[in-house]
């Protein structure tokens, strides 16, 4: 149950496209946007004028917050408070949060209200100006994407260097890189949480109209790029450590690969469009290249340590294939800055010093 309705893309304007995203160290394929809803007019006549007052006035400060911070957050945005009571990164999440928690009130055990509502987003990567659905369920679907989508921002933010004070290159420190961490792992926990509990519960028929940003291949990929991001801090720091194994490197390098290759095999056939779409198989493409390099980068340098003919030739192959990969990451990264909106790499984990 629940019908669904698309906007096509040259009937509105309220899919904003900026020209720039500045520096990226965590890709954000723009953020999807709610618009208004009438809650007194679907449930004035089966619940509670406090409850529907209650989720009418949750709903309309995230409308407002999320219209205020944009279909993307730059870094200039995010440092700055918005007109709306200093509305940020935090203050957004935390107003999904409260919302999440009475909205579920509306799909408790299979409850009929979760059809008498419709729910209206702006997408971002689908060809479809905005999806509207009578479904309480691609809400909450809906709601969990947007508060992934603003975890992987503040990763972002965390990731960008900051100019230390004994005036050295700009960096990003130490417990940064650790807070950024924690913030992909939760991240990752809202996707998979939608992916194994909410897609479920829609319709056959509702899942396959869904925009592609909601898409069960676009939401596995999410929650894989912040699992192969969190493991790329991870191996950042190892470098950094003098205690951290070449064994310890070449194991997170390998755990790199294998959450990248996922990603790119959950996107890859998506129809994906509209620049942030076409960016984000870009930087997952190039992210997956990147870890290969640094796979055979580390596992090559264990090879040299053998004492064997053999290992030494196996040894040359693996660093002269790390090479050959780092090339074509770099290539790639130029492409994915290239690609509207324009961008730049920020916070760097240089994997490969030897090369």
């Amino acid at each position: 149950m629940g019908c669904f309705v698309s906007t096509p893309k040259d009937s509105g304007g309220n899919r904003r496209r900026p020209g720039s995203i500045g520096e990226v160290s965590v890709y954000v394929p723009g953020l999807r946007i709610p618009k208004p809803v009438d809650f007194a007019q679907s449930l004035g006549d089966y619940l509670s004028k406090n409850i529907v007052e209650r989720l009418s006035a949750l709903r309309t400060r995230i409308v407002v917050m999320a219209g205020q911070e944009g279909p993307t957050i730059t870094r200039t945005k995010r440092k700055s408070a918005t007109q709306h009571g200093g509305s940020t990164l935090a203050d957004l999440q935390q107003a999904l949060e409260d919302y999440l928690l009475v909205l579920l009130g509306l799909v408790e055990n299979g409850s009929h209200l979760q059809y008498k509502v419709q729910f209206a987003w702006v997408n971002q990567e689908d060809e479809a100006e905005e999806t509207t659905m009578s479904n309480a369920w691609y809400e909450v679907l809906s709601v969990l994407h947007l508060m992934a989508m603003l975890l992987l921002s503040q990763s972002d933010l965390l990731l960008l260097p900051r100019t230390s004070t004994d005036g050295h290159q700009p960096k990003v420190s130490e417990e940064s890189r650790r807070a950024s961490v924690d913030i992909f792992l939760k991240a990752a926990g809202y996707l998979d949480c939608a992916v194994r509990h909410v897609l479920p519960q829609l319709p056959g028929e509702l899942r396959r109209n869904l925009p592609v940003d909601l898409a069960e291949g676009v939401l596995r990929a999410l929650c894989l790029q912040a699992l192969g991001q969190g493991v790329d801090i991870q191996l950042g720091m190892a470098i950094d450590s003098t205690k951290a194994t070449l064994a310890v490197k070449r194991r997170l390098a390998c755990e790199m690969v294998k959450y990248w290759q996922q990603a790119q095999d959950n996107i890859m056939n998506l129809p994906l469009a509209n620049g942030w779409g076409e960016k984000h198989c870009l930087f997952v493409k190039w992210k997956y290249i990147e870890a290969k390099a640094a796979a055979y980068y580390y596992h090559g340098l264990i090879l040299d340590e053998g004492n064997t003919e053999k290992s030494q030739g196996m040894a040359v192959a693996a660093l002269q294939a790390a090479d050959e990969y780092f090339k074509e990451s770099k290539k790639l990264c130029e492409a994915f800055n290239a690609a509207p909106p324009l961008s730049s790499h920020g916070a760097e984990i240089h994997h490969f010093g030897g090369l």
